[in-house]
């Protein structure tokens, strides 16, 4: 492990911004954050830049870099923060991250002599849309919370839940990078072959069973050669830092393709990420140690460090809602389904990125891991339907007079995350919001495009 887990000015929560807004009581922006994006303001035709969350304002860093108010590395990191995508600064590695952040944090502070040059460079977020903030060359999903995988692994495998190699090698495949969008991603039900309950052949047709996956997004920074790896002791050195994210699954069209080689249709559909994106630094003060069982086995020499026991697991809450069609129609406020915590999951983000380069695989800038969907010791911590509902043999009641086993047209979720404790500022990842279509017809599903 790194010295990213380490406090430092950045981090006391008696700071102030001249932002008036970042200094509310809840607010998931404060000058204890500074999140990445890429946006430009609604209905214009402005090009993409980087941008930088403050209150309800973002710190347009296009603008900033015009403006010459920063130097050395900080001034370096500005011209790669303005373009269109992330993949630039994320190259460039910690230390300018990290000047960056102390540049941006002491002229956002109150009482900055900077404050009046900045002022003209804030966009309000109400006015912004935003972009997948980098380009995601691959993307890999993994499976690490234990009591997701031990719940959905006793719906097929009632005596043998987990197989053999869960508790040794964090388990992941590799998804499909040009499905993700970014948070109001709307798409339609997926088709595919599935095998309906009692009959010996599949059909094709929309999937019936379309679910969420309560999940954090991992941005890499910079990568690494083709043929070396990345020992756990520099793992967080190489992560930009932590989104939230969806990754829908289509329940019937996995159960019927997953053997032998895994997920595929199920899963390529549609992922969606929120916007922002917040560094290690900023998640500093809510380090825990990993928790696991009594009786667990030890991690492999290259995945285990004293470091990473006592510090390795993030406290993040987690949070999922679900929005109806009805409860749209009706002025209705989402109804949440469930809450859990990342410090649950059973391996760490230095774990996932030092066993995805033991063979030597090259990670580059912008690459994205999914944690795996995130649930909880107890029933109302699952972060999926699946889990919610039982394998959807137990609908779950949802407003007052709804039912859910899996996803119907109409439906969005909404997927919050944030960390609050005594002592430190609350760090907000702000929000994932996707919304599902009715599936396409088949002429629709048969145009291309050109």
């Amino acid at each position: 492990m790194t010295d990213l887990n380490l406090l430092d000015a950045t981090n006391d929560p008696r700071r102030r911004s001249w932002v008036a807004s970042a200094n509310a009581t809840g607010c998931d922006f404060p000058i204890q954050n500074l999140p990445y994006a890429v946006f430009r303001r609604r209905n214009s035709n402005e090009a993409f830049r980087g941008g930088i969350a403050i209150g309800d304002q973002i710190l347009d860093l296009a603008a900033v870099a015009k403006s010459a108010v920063f130097e050395a590395g900080a001034a370096r990191a500005l011209q790669a923060a303005g373009q269109a995508s992330l993949n630039a600064l994320m190259q460039l590695g910690p230390d300018i991250w990290r000047a960056l952040r102390d540049a941006v944090f002491q002229s956002l502070r109150d009482g900055s002599p900077l404050q009046a040059a900045l002022k003209t460079c804030l966009v309000p977020q109400s006015e912004a849309y935003y972009s997948v903030p980098a380009q995601i060359g691959d993307f890999t999903d993994f499976y690490s919370s234990v009591y997701h995988a031990t719940t959905v692994g006793r719906m097929f495998r009632p005596d043998n839940p987990l197989l053999p190699n869960y508790k040794w090698i964090p388990i992941g495949y590799h998804g499909r990078s040009s499905s993700i969008g970014v948070s109001g991603q709307s798409f339609s039900r997926p088709h595919g072959q599935r095998l309906p309950p009692g009959q010996s052949a599949p059909i094709v047709g929309p999937s019936a069973r379309v679910d969420y996956e309560l999940e954090l997004g991992i941005f890499i920074g910079a990568g690494n050669s083709l043929g070396t790896q990345i020992p756990l002791s520099r793992a967080e050195s190489h992560i930009f830092g932590l989104c939230l994210l969806n990754d829908w699954s289509a329940r019937d069209l996995q159960a019927w393709e997953y053997q032998p080689l895994g997920p595929f249709l199920a899963k390529n559909f549609a992922t969606t990420i929120s916007p922002w994106i917040v560094s290690l630094q900023a998640l500093a003060p809510f380090r825990v140690p990993v928790e696991r069982p009594e009786g667990e086995p030890p991690p492999l020499a290259y995945l285990d460090s004293e470091a990473n026991r006592v510090a390795g697991a993030i406290d993040i809450r987690l949070d999922a809602w679900l929005e109806t069609a009805a409860m749209r129609e009706r002025g209705d406020p989402p109804q949440r389904l469930s809450s859990t915590s990342f410090r649950h999951s059973y391996w760490t983000i230095a774990q996932l990125v030092a066993h995805h380069t033991i063979n030597g695989c090259n990670l580059v800038a912008g690459d994205l891991f999914g944690t795996g969907t995130q649930s909880g010791p107890t029933p109302e911590e699952a972060g999926s339907l699946l889990e919610l509902s039982a394998g959807g043999s137990k609908p779950i009641k949802v407003g007052d007079t709804e039912r859910r086993a899996f996803l119907e047209d109409g439906d969005s979720v909404i997927m919050r995350g944030w960390c609050e404790k005594p002592g430190a500022a609350r760090i907000g990842l702000g929000e994932v919001r996707g919304h599902l279509l009715p599936a396409l017809s088949p002429s629709q599903t048969s145009q291309t495009t050109g």
